[in-house]
This record gives structure tokens, C-alpha cells and sequence, in this order.
């Protein structure tokens, strides 16, 4: 049944997401996106539609029986990309693009919600279908609308991301941590500036910045244990006005990843042991600012074992992959605190397709096969987890 319920939508879901691939808009800024989903939704015949915050919308649906209420999570902001695709539904606002796939969750819940909201006689209990905003920028909009209450009262937590690194077809499925933490440092070596052909007057922060760059590095190769996964990258580096000018301070961001909390207290206090050690040596002295970002994605083990259960009865034992944690970080899990979840990898790789580009590139291209995937995956679990 679900398989031939999927084929029927299929079109609309499609064109769904092209329309919202054709009009991306940032971070806390998808004002004309909640507008379109809000009528689509109301289009559909959804009754209750709640806007807690300025942009993202809520769409809940009332089975007619009593039962659990379970929510789904889909993220609907772009990235300030410029596209680079040749398509008849590329981003007509110019620097922001859909290159993370967010404009196929929201295409693959808002099919969902009007399913559900077709079959709600047959529902034991409630579906909270969350639209959230501003998913790509910290804190996140999923911080955010759990302050606003939309967790309250769910007993379980589905979400979904349509990924290139798997082919179509497959789902990455892993109980336990998922994704890693994210966290963001700000490092500012300041010395003292002055002529470049007399150096012993000055004190240099470009070298004492390399000096830390380098030195980082070597938290993870000999501090870090091999079998701990973790990142650190520098990812900007800022210095200097003129090519003759030592200047007087420079500043080094970059991110962490981690999937323990005990590791990511540690890599905190590792980071600031060498720029507090490289700075002294070299007379200068130091600003530095860690800030905590997303938390890691726990997946329930009951949940994931259910949820696998139900993919391989629709698609087949070939379907699943069992994934190792994955680096990027995901503020699905500030939604999850007070109860259990379950968040899949929808695979949309497909080398003849030419969707086989990283995410957050400007060439990213989706195969829109894996909707239906994603969409069956939402479909069979709400069901099962809905149905007497």
C-alpha cells in the first residue's frame, strides 16, 4: 500500500520541491517558504497549524483515536551559495541555494502530512509535523522552537537527511550517536606590529599564529586516541594590512568535532594548553572563545531497530547500510532531550545522474528518486508506530 501511495504523490512532491529549490532563503529568513507551506498545508485541509516562531511553521494532525503523539522533524533554510547548476528550477535569488537537500525534507513531510491527514481515521494518537527554520546557523532554530514548547507532550522523534555519500536506494541507518558535535573556536594572538626589515622589534603574531596552526594539529595524532573520532580544522586566518607591515595581532577561526561530551570538554582545554604555551614563548599574548554548537544526534536503539525493520520489509535486506558516525553536525538533536529519536541518511547518489557533488557545493544536485525513499521511510514507520 505505501509503495503505491508514494507512486500517486510522487509528481506533486517533486514539483513541491523544485519550487522550493527555485525560491532558497537563509537562516531565520524563510519568510515566503512558511508562507507556501502554511497554504499548502491548509490546502490539504490541516486544521491545526501553529507559527511559534517568525519563520517555520507546525502542522499537527489529530488521529481520531487516542494513542502516542509522534513528531517529524524537516529543515527548510538554504545556504548564501551561488548556484552553478543549468536547471529550469535553479535558484532565482541570487547568492542563496538549496545545496544541503533541506528543499526535500520539507517536500517529503509536506507529502506526508497531507497522507496522514487523508488516513487521520485510522490514526491511534497525534503526528507534529515540524517545518524548522534556520537549521544551517547557530543556535538553530530547533533550540528555538523547543523553548517555544513544540516538544511538549511527543513520546518519539523521526528526522531524515537526504545524503550523496549513499547511492539511492540505500538508507544509512546507525543506533547511538550519529553525528558529532560541532563547536566553533575564535583565537586572537596579539603581539606588536611594526617595520618588516626589523623584525627583533616587533613581535610577529603571523608566526606565532602558524606556530599554532601547526601545533593543533598535533592534538589529534598525539593526544587524541586513535579509535576517538575528532576533528579540528582552522578554517580562517586573518593578518595584516600591507606587505611591508608586521601588524599587530591576528586572528585563527575553525571548528572541532567530537561525539563524547568527556571529549569535547577536553579538546576545549587541549586547544587553549597550546595557544597559551606558543604565545608566552613568543611574548605575545592571547584572546581565546570556544563556543558550543550542536549537539551530537542520538539515535534510540529500539527505534532504529523498528525503524530498519520496516525499510527492509519495503525495500529488501540490500537496502540498509549500517553507517558509521558521521562528522557534520545536526540541531535535530536539540529537539530530542526529552525523548527518543530516530534520524536516517536517505542516499541520492547516482553517478549517471551527476548527483554525486558534496553538500553545501555549488554544483550539489539531487536525485529526486530518493524522495520517494525518504517519503516511504516516514510513511511505514508513522504507520506501524500509529495503527491498533
Amino acid at each position: 500500500m505505501i509503495k503505491k501511495i508514494v507512486d500517486d504523490v510522487m509528481p506533486q512532491m517533486i514539483s513541491d520541491r523544485r519550487h522550493l529549490h527555485k525560491h532558497p532563503e537563509l537562516s531565520f529568513e524563510e519568510y515566503q517558504t512558511t508562507e507556501f507551506l502554511c497554504r499548502e498545508l491548509e490546502a490539504a485541509g490541516i486544521e491545526d497549524i501553529r507559527r511559534p516562531v517568525k519563520t517555520g511553521v507546525v502542522a499537527v494532525i489529530h488521529g481520531v483515536y487516542p494513542g502516542k503523539t509522534v513528531a517529524i522533524r524537516a529543515d527548510i533554510d538554504a545556504l548564501p551559495i551561488q548556484e552553478k547548476n543549468e536547471l529550469e528550477f535553479c535558484s532565482v535569488n541570487d547568492g542563496v541555494m538549496h545545496a544541503c537537500g533541506h528543499d526535500g525534507h520539507a517536500a517529503m513531510l509536506l507529502a506526508a502530512a497531507r497522507i496522514f491527514e487523508q488516513h487521520k481515521d485510522e490514526l491511534h494518537g497525534s503526528i507534529v509535523c515540524i517545518f524548522q527554520h534556520a537549521e544551517e546557523v547557530p543556535p538553530g532554530g530547533a533550540q528555538e522552537l523547543y523553548e517555544a514548547g513544540v516538544m511538549e507532550g511527543v513520546d518519539e522523534l523521526y528526522g531524515l537527511h537526504l545524503s550523496s555519500n549513499f547511492p539511492t536506494g540505500t538508507y544509512g541507518v546507525r543506533a547511538g550517536a550519529l553525528t558529532s558535535a560541532t563547536d566553533r573556536f575564535d583565537i586572537r594572538v596579539i603581539g606588536k606590529g611594526g617595520h618588516s626589515s626589523m623584525p627583533e622589534q616587533s613581535i610577529d603574531p603571523i608566526v606565532t599564529g602558524a606556530e599554532i596552526i601547526v601545533a593543533l594539529q598535533s592534538i589529534l595524532s598525539r593526544r587524541v586516541a586513535a579509535f576517538e573520532p575528532a576533528v579540528l580544522s582552522v578554517c580562517q586566518v586573518n593578518a595584516g594590512d600591507a606587505y611591508n607591515i608586521i601588524p599587530g595581532e591576528m586572528t585563527l577561526t575553525g571548528s572541532t568535532r567530537t561525539f563524547s561530551e568527556e571529549m569535547r570538554g577536553k579538546m576545549e582545554a587541549m586547544i587553549e594548553e597550546i595557544i597559551s604555551g606558543i604565545t608566552k614563548s613568543a611574548g605575545a599574548s592571547y584572546e581565546f572563545k570556544f563556543e558550543r554548537g550542536y549537539s551530537s544526534v542520538i539515535n534510540d536503539k529500539e527505534l532504529t531497530e523498528n525503524v530498519e525493520q520496516q525499510l527492509k520489509k519495503l525495500w529488501g535486506e540490500e537496502s540498509i547500510l549500517h553507517i558509521n558516525p558521521i562528522m557534520p553536525g545536526e540541531d535535530f538533536s536539540a529537539l530530542q532531550k526529552n525523548c527518543p529519536a530516530c534520524f536516517v541518511e536517505i542516499g541520492t547518489a547516482d553517478e549517471e545522474k551527476h548527483t554525486t557533488f558534496p553538500h553545501h557545493n555549488p554544483n550539489y544536485r539531487m536525485d529526486e528518486e530518493g524522495l520517494r525513499y525518504g517519503l516511504s521511510y516516514l510513511l511505514a514507520t508513522i504507520f506501524d508506530r500509529l495503527r491498533a
